[in-house]
């Protein structure tokens, strides 16, 4: 199995990268062209193809949702993180809730692709180093989420875990998302198997591992203060990783 991984791996990095850099113009055109609107259109199917591209190592990404999320507020999905690749498939999955993510800056300049969606997509750029900038980034992000209805996306983790084995959840930044949603829905995520595409390293990748997104009931942001609602989340969230 490793022995094939080393002859699909480079033809996947090839893809994947050539995805993002045919896409960059493309993106530039749609938001100049037909705004945010325009945009969100190319950004769904940007990940739509980086999604399908998993297929090279064999890897299928398959969504459980038995709920049903509420439409017309603002949603915050919480979700574990185990890789690069639990991206894509939350950005397609869930693209009609317009999901924006919270990153680090260093995200923000010089990936084709994902630096311009980062940038003029509505997401949040925080530096780790600079709490003030992190905070304010924040403030002005859970703003964008409320005012327009959209989702954000958050992983309280701060890091991948590169063995799946989940990190404790740090509150901070979902705190102040929620402090300006109460009246919008936090969503819980429980993502499985993505860490094990680099369970060898960056190469070569693992091959034939599935990956699922599991969906939990939304929980009403207003329905318990804070600490209640972290502890709640992180446990349902942590409960289903496998």
């Amino acid at each position: 199995m490793k022995l094939l991984s080393y002859i699909l791996s480079p033809i996947f990095v090839i893809t994947f990268t050539l995805i993002l850099i045919i896409f960059h113009p493309f993106q530039w055109l749609s938001f100049n062209l037909f705004g945010v609107k325009g945009h969100a259109k190319t950004v769904d199917a940007l990940n739509f193809f980086l999604v399908k591209s998993l297929l090279i190592i064999g890897v299928t990404v398959r969504l459980i949702n038995k709920y049903k999320i509420p439409e017309e507020t603002s949603i915050i999905f919480v979700s574990n993180h185990q890789s690069i690749s639990d991206i894509p498939p939350i950005g397609w999955f869930f693209r009609k809730y317009h999901p924006k993510f919270v990153s680090k800056i260093e995200l923000g300049k010089g990936i084709p692709s994902v630096s311009y969606n980062l940038k003029k997509g509505g997401g949040a750029l925080i530096d780790r180093e600079n709490p003030k900038q992190s905070i304010g980034e924040l403030i002005h992000f859970s703003k964008r989420i409320h005012k327009n209805k959209w989702g954000g996306v958050i992983f309280p983790e701060g890091t991948r875990s590169r063995d799946g084995k989940p990190k404790k959840f740090a509150g901070s930044g979902l705190k102040v998302i929620t402090k300006f949603n109460k009246e919008g829905y936090l969503v819980p995520l429980t993502i499985n198997n993505s860490w094990k595409i680099f369970q060898y390293g960056k190469f070569p990748l693992g091959i034939g591992n599935p990956i699922t997104i599991t969906t939990h009931e939304p929980i009403k942001i207003s329905s318990l203060p804070f600490d209640a609602l972290l502890e709640k989340t992180e446990s349902i969230i942590k409960k289903h990783i496998k």
